[in-house]
């Protein structure tokens, strides 16, 4: 039995899922995957008006990513592995509507006039979120057939490229037109809308995996591809982050960049993981070896071509959009592996991965800051220059093997 076809089991003993509805479903989850991102790196353009408004720092205001960030990876494992048994379907349907009422609660000024009481919903979002990694992927690739099912995958990681590029600015165009409860109120609205369109589209899908919490934390024990991958994604999380989060410190000293050059490079970079997720999802099935090597070694060229020729406009628009390709093509290559090494506990081996991808977001940015403040912000470029090679030099010499042993 092929990977695909391990994932793409049957949606329920009776009922058959057309191309155009399992297409539409793919859709839905894409659209969950765009609502939720935004939601929650939306802070991060609203820093300003949101420390103002709530009356803290705006370092406190960025504790609202990292309290989300952290709760999706840390608690994933667990909620996944409690709710084994929850038909797939009712559970995203769920988590959307947690987002739409945390995004109403945020919103509204008599509900949440405080900090404490925002950062404690977007505790709770963060769960939801981190759930939804698990989860969404595995979804979308049952319900298409088997022969599409790592192109559904690569359709549902655009909505990665779709919320850097339109999700995160137009948060920020709405706050200045109406103010950042505004923002909120109307991605509440966006949660609730989804929330209808997975309830309509996606068809009723049994858990195909059910796994304890110790049977979870005991698959990387004695499954040693799981074990590899998971070691390759803390490299590349760590590395890809640790730069990425000082992207613009980068640019100001190096090239004195404005800031509508530096939105110009993130747009830039989001359109490039747009582009890597589609070539990704050609190659993945080819070589999913080879993709993550190639997509690993584009990076690090990327992030040498900052350090070379990136005192120069050309230079950073072509480091960033190789560097964004070379994303897109790594982030589904790696979904790709953690299917490959585990194909019948691929929720439960989702959950760890999330687990260690969001974990590492915060402790990337932790590593990445401290060199930037005692040795320079070009010393974060090269720790991910070397923390991405090791994610590469790791996958070349682990051979073809992608499959645990029985």
């Amino acid at each position: 039995m092929s990977i695909q076809d391990e994932t793409n089991s049957p949606v329920t003993p009776h009922e058959q899922v057309s191309p155009a509805r399992g297409w539409l479903g793919v859709a839905a989850i894409t659209a969950s995957l765009f609502i939720f991102l935004t939601t929650e790196l939306m802070p991060i353009g609203l820093l300003t008006p949101l420390s103002a408004s709530l009356g803290v720092s705006v370092g406190s205001v960025g504790l609202m990513v990292t309290a989300q960030g952290l709760a999706a990876g840390l608690g994933v494992p667990f909620i996944v592995a409690w709710t084994r048994r929850v038909n797939r379907r009712r559970l995203l349907t769920t988590l959307l509507a947690v987002l739409a009422v945390g995004n109403l609660i945020t919103s509204i000024t008599s509900i949440a006039p405080n900090y404490p009481l925002i950062l404690g919903t977007r505790l709770i979002m963060g769960f939801a979120s981190g759930v939804f990694w698990a989860i969404g992927v595995s979804m979308a690739m049952r319900i298409v057939p088997a022969k599409h099912a790592n192109r559904a995958a690569a359709v549902v990681m655009s909505g990665i490229s779709i919320a850097t590029v339109v999700g995160i600015p137009l948060g920020t165009l709405l706050e200045s037109a109406g103010g950042w409860r505004t923002t909120f109120l109307i991605w509440a609205g966006l949660s609730a809308l989804v929330f209808l369109a997975v309830a309509v589209t996606i068809p009723s899908l049994p858990s195909a995996n059910a796994v304890s919490v110790r049977e979870v934390f005991e698959l990387p024990v004695r499954n040693v591809p799981l074990r590899l991958v998971l070691v390759m994604v803390v490299f590349f999380v760590l590395g890809h982050f640790g730069a990425y989060t000082f992207v613009r410190p980068y640019l100001e000293e190096s090239t004195s960049a404005t800031v509508g050059f530096i939105t110009v490079v993130l747009i830039v970079f989001g359109t490039g993981g747009a582009i890597g997720n589609f070539i990704g999802g050609q190659t993945v099935n080819k070589s999913l070896r080879g993709s993550f090597i190639v997509g690993g070694l584009i990076m690090i060229a990327a992030l040498v071509m900052l350090l070379t020729i990136g005192t120069y406009d050309f230079g950073v628009i072509a480091a960033m959009i190789l560097w964004g390709l070379a994303f897109g093509v790594v982030q589904l290559s790696q979904i790709n592996m953690t299917l490959s090494a585990a194909p019948e506990t691929f929720e439960a081996a989702m959950s760890l991965n999330t687990m260690a991808y969001n974990t590492c977001i915060a402790l990337g940015a932790l590593i990445g800051g401290l060199f930037a403040d005692h040795v320079g912000v070009t010393s974060v470029v090269w720790f991910g220059i070397v923390l991405v090679a090791l994610a590469v030099i790791l996958r070349a010499s682990t051979g073809r093997r992608t499959t645990p042993a029985i």
